[in-house]
Order: C-alpha cells, then structure tokens, then sequence
C-alpha cells in the first residue's frame, strides 16, 4: 500500500498515512485534535489548516469557506482534503479542539445541597463469631443477622466464606439499598464514595463525593471526545446507525473519556478508584443512549422515541466503568424525545414543579430545553437551537476557549474581553449575543437581521463604529478586533451570515417558549421566575439576551436567575440520596412532553421569532 508523509506543524510531528487519506484522520494520528462541529461533512467550515507549498485543488466546500486569497495561500479544510503526496501542513490555534474550554461545573443561582439522609450507598463494620458446634448459621445468615436484611448476589456468596475466614470473621459490609456489595477487610466505614456527570453533547463535568455526608471532594472536566464526530446529536445518531461498529465506537471513546475523569478524581483526593461503589449520570437522552450503548436509531427518525424512560440501574462492569467491580451506574429518566436526564435534573434542583407561582425553566446549549410550571401544568420541550452558540457555522465563530472574545460593549468603539488574555481569534456564544444586542442598538443590524453598510446606516454613527463596517466577499460585516489587535494577523469579523445562523438558533428557543407559554395559558409578564442553566447561559448578559430575543422581554432582570449546571447539580443529589432519586423518577412522568411541531401555531410562532425585537426591552 503506497503511504504518503505528513508533516505537522509548529508540532513537528511526522506520520505516514495511506494515499487518499483524509488529512483530519492524519491529524487524528498525529495526536493533534482538530475542532469539526458539523462531523467532517464539510459544512461548518471550522477545521481550517494551511498547506505549505504547493496544495492539492479546492474542493467546492473549500471555495465556499475560503476567499480566493486564502486558497492561494494553500488554506484547505482538514475534513474535505485527501493525502496524495508528502505534504506540511499548519493547524492554527482556532482549529484545535482543546481541552481549556471554558466549562461551568457548578449550580449558580440554586442551593446546591446534596441530601445525604438516606444515601443509596452505605457502609457497616461487624465483627462475627466464628461458626461453632453450638452455632453453625451458614455465613450469609450470620452476616445479615448483624447487618440487616438484604440480598446477596451469586458473586457475593462464592466470595463471602473464603473473606469471612480470611478476616477473621471482622470487617465492612458494603451496602446497597438492594443488596450486599462487599466485605472489605477492617474498618473502612469512613471510605465510601460515589461519582456523579453532567454528560453533556460538548462537556463531560464530574465529581467525586463522599456519600456520608454529600460533600464534594474533587471535581474534573474535559470536553467530550463526540465533538470529533460532530457537535450535534444528530450526526452521532446517523453515524451510530449507518456506519458498523459507530455506536460501539461512540460509547467506547466516551467510556475512556469518563474513566480518565473518574482515575483523576482519585488521584486529586488520594483514593482507590475501588472505594467508588456509585456512579450516577445525567444527560440528554442521546448521550445518556450511548452511555448504556443502546441504539440511538429511533431518536433520528420521527416521532423520536427514546429506547427507556425509566431510570437505569446496572452494575458498572457491564459497559466498562471502573470503579468498584460489583458497583453500580444510575442513569437518569428521561422525559420522552429529546427532553432527556438533564431535564430532569433542572426540575429536580430548581424545585420548580413545587412552585406556587408561573415559572419556566430554560437550558440554553446545542439543544435548547425548556419547562414551564402553571398550577398543576407541567410543559416540557426540547429544541434544536443549533451549534450557532458553540461558535459553528460563524465565520470567526469557536467555542469558550483562550483567545475567544467572550464579551462587548459598543459606546463610541468597541471594547471587548478576552478569555486568558491573551489577543482574539475569535467570538465565542456570550460575545456573539453582545455584539448582536449592541448593533441592534446602534442601528447597524436592522430586526430583520440585515447588517447595514454605506447610506443605510444612522447619519449620527460615531466615525470609528462607521469604519468598522466592512464590506467583504460575501457582503457587509462588522469588525470586532482589527487586524493589528488579533492573535492570526487577520481582522475578527461578525457577517451578515452569522446574524442569519443567530437568528435560527434564536428563534427556535423564542419559538419554544412562546408555544409552552400559550399551552399553559400564560404571557412572558406573568412569569414570576425565569431559571437560565447551562454552562452556556452562565457567561451571558441576561439585557443583550433580552434585546436579541434569546430571552423573554416582558420578565423584569430580577426575575431572572441564572443557575448554572443544573445536570450536574441533579446527578449530585441522586448519588446521594434515595429520596432524590425516587423524586427524579416521579417528575419525568410528571412532565408532559410537548412536540413543538405538532403544535398548529408552530410555523406562525417561527416566522415571528425568526425576526430580532424591534426595540429595547422596557
């Protein structure tokens, strides 16, 4: 087989691939991540690299990405160009899929207190005496005579004799709230832990616990390793459907993602990943499918039914997760569809089905969840906002990483943050609803999403916000750092495009809402609170959110509280109490699930929503 060199640069890493292979697989094994949201279909634009020398032709998803500039200076995407000849190739920093995204592994606005009452994991030291003539009880009747009713699996009772005499009849029970999982040798009562995940479409978050006491003892994030298949779920789901071995593949690199998570927790805290006996995972109903490795395939075709609803409780062995060998993974219920554990997690952990008054609850990322609470009315739906907000399918769009400009104000320049410091390359999701909010106000874009340029914008317009407006090869756009400011040399620049991938993702969480609103028979001003979780929601100005419509107008700012990872914060609580997790349970059958396309005014509500608020909010 003829192979062809690659060589990576600034890495200087050099791998020999098969001719024809795709220079994304070569990155892959070069060890170099390269960021591709739409799944290397070529759309998003995102997995830019520079050829050095001469470069093979432009493909036409090239020329769609590139100025002629650019692919005369031998600008490629990785995902659409093939290896035919040795070739060096740059990866420049906004292409990287890195691990130092911004990643929220906290509740803000709640009170995030595990219960650790009646946790599901606990913990007994006995001492027995040993069988005599006088007494000869058979081993597990003497043990569940100290200890208590419970069940005590084959595995346990080919193990127990041979512990009970080895330990001289002295040691740990390990208990369920279903059965004996151990006896560990001495007093190990103050060891007992469990973990808990937040299973996110971009972002794995994780903590350790003791389940004494529900406190908190270490925590690890990383992105998830899926992004490399695409950001949103469904490229994943056609990816486990159509190509052999995917779902296999999809759980495995997961697994391996959440087992180095879990070998991270143990070392920050010096414990013995044995002395894990729980882990519990909340997520949307697809990760939560390729957690389990159950075919995802229905999700991917109408009406999107999800393979379970109930909770899953299974031993940890079955899909690899190393903790202790006889311990248990809980998955959360889900909702129907897409409204999936992490729903219910924010349900559980806002308390908003107990509310007295008109609440709702959103989740803004990738998909955009949403609850609203009216009396005995419990609405939930599930949107697909697009990954507009991690940064794809805009220009200079990444996700909340070093270099990304993460926030703007407009007065009579710009001025803008950077997260670490260091000079932009690019506009994350809070940048891009800034910038979005401010030219609504200055009058550069107009509600209808057109970015104005020349004779079409306000005669008052201060002179350097006039020279900002650029026109460039696709029309109008709106320069946020200058070229002299920028970490790549070039200008970071908003387009007309960008504002039109906004608007879709907007106006499909606008269009949720307003259609939870009416089912429930309420208005945006009857809203007594708004929750906004999410590690996306968590870095957004709630008044830009609102100018944009990303938000409801007529909710006073007070009312509005942001509460961070929710997901997370519900995965806690049920690690560590059963109450929690039998109350979890009830609220996914509790909440109806709302098809939002079925509802007769869904098209009218869209084509509304896809228009940005023609003033400021009041």
């Amino acid at each position: 087989m003829n192979e062809v060199e690659v060589l990576f640069e600034p890495e200087g890493i050099r791998v020999r691939v098969p001719a024809g292979t795709l220079l994304s697989k070569a990155a892959v094994l070069a060890g170099i991540a390269i960021d591709m949201p739409c799944g290397g279909k070529g759309g998003c634009g995102k997995c830019r690299v520079q050829i050095i020398g001469h470069a093979p032709d432009a493909s036409a998803e090239d020329l769609k990405s590139f100025g002629a500039k650019d692919i005369e200076q031998g600008m490629r995407l990785a995902c659409q160009t093939p290896v035919h000849m040795p070739m060096t190739v740059v990866v420049p920093h906004n292409s990287r899929l890195t691990e130092t995204s911004q990643i929220l592994g906290s509740a803000g606005g709640i009170h995030d207190v595990s219960e650790a009452q009646d946790p599901p994991i606990w913990k007994r030291y006995v001492r027995l005496n040993a069988p005599t003539l006088e007494d000869d009880r058979a081993d597990i009747e003497r043990l569940l005579d100290a200890i208590g009713p419970c069940e005590v699996r084959l595995e346990m009772a080919r193990l127990l004799p041979g512990k009970l005499r080895k330990q001289g009849f002295r040691g740990t029970a390990v208990l369920s709230e279903r059965y004996l999982l151990d006896f560990e040798e001495d007093n190990t009562e103050p060891e007992c832990y469990g973990v808990a995940f937040d299973l996110g479409t971009t972002t794995l978050v994780g903590v350790l616990l003791d389940l004494a006491t529900g406190r908190e003892i270490a925590s690890a994030s990383r992105m998830n390793p899926q992004t490399q298949y695409g950001d949103d779920v469904l490229s994943r789901i056609q990816r486990a459907r159509d190509e052999s071995g995917g779902l296999e593949e999809l759980h495995g690199i997961m697994r391996d993602a959440l087992n180095a998570m879990i070998a991270e927790l143990s070392e920050k805290a010096s414990i013995r990943t044995e002395r894990i006996y729980e882990a519990t995972f909340a997520g949307n109903t697809t990760m939560q499918h390729f957690l389990a490795c159950i075919p995802p395939n229905a999700l991917g075709e109408i009406p999107f039914a999800p393979a379970f609803r109930r909770s899953l409780l299974f031993p940890a062995s079955k899909i690899g997760m190393e903790i202790h060998p006889r311990g248990c993974v809980v998955v959360f219920p889900v909702i129907g569809g897409f409204v999936g554990g992490d729903t219910v997690a924010g349900i559980l952990v806002t308390g908003i089905a107990e509310a007295a008054k008109p609440t709702l609850f959103v989740d803004i990322g990738t998909n955009g969840e949403l609850v609203v609470k009216h009396g005995d009315i419990l609405l939930s739906a599930s949107t697909a906002a697009g990954p507009a907000f991690e940064g794809a399918n805009i220009k200079h769009g990444m996700r909340a990483m070093s270099g990304a400009i993460e926030q703007i104000v407009l007065d009579g320049d710009v001025h803008y943050k950077v997260i670490g410091g260091a000079k932009p390359v690019g506009l994350c999701g809070s940048a891009l609803i800034d910038i979005t909010a401010e030219l609504l106000r200055k009058g550069i874009l107009s509600y209808h999403g057109l970015l104005l340029s020349g004779d079409e914008l306000p005669a008052d317009l201060p002179p350097r916000l006039l020279d900002r407006v650029i026109m460039g090869e696709d029309g109008p756009e709106f320069v946020v750092a200058l070229e002299s400011e920028s970490g790549t040399g070039a200008p970071v620049t908003v387009t007309h495009r960008d504002f039109r991938s906004l608007q879709l993702g907007t106006g499909a969480i606008r269009t949720g809402i307003a259609i939870l609103l009416k089912q429930a028979g309420l208005t945006p001003a009857e809203l007594d609170r708004v929750y906004v979780a999410g590690a996306f929601g968590n870095y957004i100005r709630p008044h830009n959110a609102q100018r944009m419509g990303l938000l409801p107008f007529n909710v006073e700012l007070p009312r509005v509280s942001f509460v961070g990872n929710t997901s997370l914060a519900g995965a806690r609580r049920v690690a560590t109490s059963r109450t929690a997790r039998q109350r979890a349970e009830e609220l996914a059958f509790l909440a109806k699930h709302v098809e939002l396309s079925r509802d007769p005014n869904f098209q009218m509500e869209y084509m509304e929503a896809m228009f940005f608020p023609m003033e400021e909010p009041v």
